[in-house]
């Protein structure tokens, strides 16, 4: 099942036309630590175009655990990567604490932001940021052209009242549309001060 296919069958749910190129994947999990990770989180994982290149940098013993709510294209990814290291969830993203056994090191997400109302998104950052440590990290991406759209800037805006510390990376041109990426680490507590997580809170 491709994105094209899923994209005309559920246009208010998948958020892409064409998979991410190989490119956008490599932006995407660069920089990140992967492969100091026992941990990953992927949320919209689609059909792979990032699991292949999360897992291609993970250490031997590591797990990714990817949520995706279409069970179509979960149902693909299970099959394709039936001999990795890799737990396909079928889910919502605003649940991803639930399909966790504990915290992560690093979350990984190809959801489209730039199509969800804030209250969604907000839902969805703070979930992120429940299963994060002090030392978690936060990837995903946006395209170039939305970038100047309400939407868009609101999403940046909520990347900054969440994470100490944000980059913003260059634009991949040869992706289809060109996109670049939100990297964010140091997350923080409504309080601003570094949050320790929703499973640390809890084992404290």
């Amino acid at each position: 099942m491709s994105i094209s296919t899923e994209f005309l069958r559920h246009p208010l749910r998948t958020g892409a036309v064409a998979a991410s190129s190989r490119w956008l994947a490599a932006e995407i999990t660069g920089g990140l630590g992967l492969e100091r990770a026992p941990v990953v989180a992927e949320l919209g994982p689609g059909t792979g175009a990032f699991t292949g290149a999360i897992l291609s940098r993970l250490a031997p013993g590591a797990r990714l655990v990817a949520v995706e709510w279409n069970p179509r294209l979960a149902e693909g990814l299970r099959e394709r990567h039936a001999d990795d290291p890799v737990d396909v969830v079928r889910g919502r993203a605003e649940d991803l604490a639930e399909h966790l056994p504990g915290p992560v090191d690093v979350v990984v997400s190809g959801l489209p932001w730039a199509a969800m109302p804030e209250a969604r998104q907000r839902r969805i950052l703070d979930a992120v940021l429940d299963v994060l440590g002090p030392d978690g990290r936060f990837s995903t991406f946006a395209y170039a052209h939305a970038a100047w759209t309400g939407p868009a800037r609101r999403f940046a805006a909520l990347l900054a009242e969440r994470f100490g510390t944000l980059e913003r990376g260059r634009v991949v041109w040869p992706n289809l549309p060109p996109a670049f990426v939100h990297r964010a680490s140091s997350p923080l507590t409504p309080g601003g001060s570094v949050r320790s997580g929703l499973f640390a809170a809890a084992a404290g």
